[in-house]
């Protein structure tokens, strides 16, 4: 005869343990800090929310949310190996689903820039969510002149900030970019500039970028073009030469996103193109030695002729920036000089993409278009950098 089951009925929605978010912050001041967790209490629910910050904090705005103490680490310009690490082990001691980590100046993010980075990583629209961020028009151009086209052309991925210092993951991605940054750390380079982009693709997990506006951008202790240079440029060929075997296959570039129009802000005052040239020229005479050791005749003859140009009408071709960096990128794989030097001897040429870059805005040019000009380029001579890369004696001079 069939009884009634005395056991109550167990099946319905449970309510997940922990935390929606882990919002992991870089060391800031009071102010900032304060101006910072407003802004997120005003996004995310307190209930779904565990802050992780490096420094104490008061005020009545922190009253109904959960802060917990972050491991210490040193205030750079960029986020860090440490970073990605320490956010992975509180994610998972705090049993939070989802992370965000913000970079330093992050207090200069809009609410809504907040709101849409913590929603996309909070309801699991992908793993690794970039900010588009809105800058002035010369701002930010070591990533639109290499790390943004290199990226894209290589890992075939529209994300425009690659090394964006504020970013959105899922659990998984955070564990992923944690063992990454397990090898640094056992060596001792905890402050290793990381690349979650790469990391995102090879894995095959989902991307997905969110308009977030203005930013703050900080500046790097040394603000020499040469260090900065050095350890980013170096930092991403790096990265490539340990994923060349990935890069190497063919894939498709996934449609433009809708993005918002840029502001085109240009409130700093723009460099002054005339030196830069001058820096390039006085580069050309004395760097010819080494150039030839990187560069293919075809190359260096297009550096002749902008040696030439006036510096009012000045600009570097799309194609043959593309080349440069693509065989500069060779001669740091085959160590064809010293590292240093060989970064070194990319800094004039640099400064001439730079040259040019200014004068297209300040013709009236859309600085976007242009730079998406330059990654087209680099998309379309991928195929050279594949040969080389290959047989790398086969375009030698």
């Amino acid at each position: 005869m069939a009884t009634a089951d005395p056991i109550p009925d167990l099946s319905g929605p449970q309510t997940p343990a922990g935390y929606a978010l882990l919002a992991l912050l870089p060391p800031l001041p009071q102010d900032q800090l304060e101006s910072t967790l407003s802004r997120l209490a005003s996004v995310v629910p307190p209930e779904e929310l565990v802050v992780a910050a490096q420094n104490g904090a008061g005020g009545e705005t922190l009253a109904t949310m959960r802060i917990v103490e972050a491991p210490p680490t040193r205030v750079t310009w960029t986020l860090t190996a440490a970073d990605f690490a320490n956010a992975a082990e509180l994610a998972r001691k705090h049993e939070a689903r989802a992370v965000l980590v913000l970079g330093p100046e992050c207090a200069s993010l809009e609410s809504a820039a907040l709101g849409r980075l913590a929603s996309a990583a909070m309801n699991g629209s992908a793993d690794l969510v970039l900010p588009h961020y809105d800058l002035p028009a010369n701002s930010g151009l070591v990533n639109s002149a290499i790390l943004y086209p290199l990226t894209r052309a290589l890992f075939a991925t529209r994300a425009r900030f690659p090394v964006a210092i504020d970013l959105g993951f899922s659990l998984r991605m955070a564990d992923r970019m944690a063992s990454a940054a397990q090898r640094y750390n056992a060596i001792g380079q905890d402050d290793a500039m990381l690349w979650p982009v790469s990391e995102a693709v090879i894995a095959g997990y989902s991307l997905l970028e969110v308009d977030a506006g203005f930013r703050a951008t900080p500046q790097p202790p040394d603000p020499d073009i040469r260090s900065i240079l050095a350890a980013v440029a170096g930092s991403l060929f790096s990265d490539l030469e340990a994923k060349a075997a990935f890069w190497q296959r063919p894939r498709r570039l996934p449609p433009a996103r809708v993005a918002p129009p840029a502001s085109n802000r240009n409130a700093e005052n723009p460099p002054d193109v005339a030196s830069m040239v001058d820096r390039f020229r006085l580069a050309y005479s004395n760097l010819q030695e080494i150039w030839s050791l990187v560069l293919p005749p075809h190359s260096l003859l297009g550096l002749k002729r902008l040696s030439l140009m006036d510096p009012a009408s000045f600009r570097m071709p799309e194609n043959l920036w593309a080349r440069i960096v693509y065989d500069f990128l060779i001669a740091f794989r085959l160590r064809t000089i010293n590292r240093g030097h060989l970064m070194g001897a990319l800094i004039p040429l640099y400064l001439a993409w730079v040259a040019g870059h200014i004068n297209v805005t300040a013709s009236g040019g859309n600085p976007e278009r242009h730079i998406e000009a330059v990654a087209a380029a680099f998309d379309a001579d991928k195929p050279y950098l594949v040969s080389r890369w290959r047989w790398p004696d086969r375009f030698n001079p």
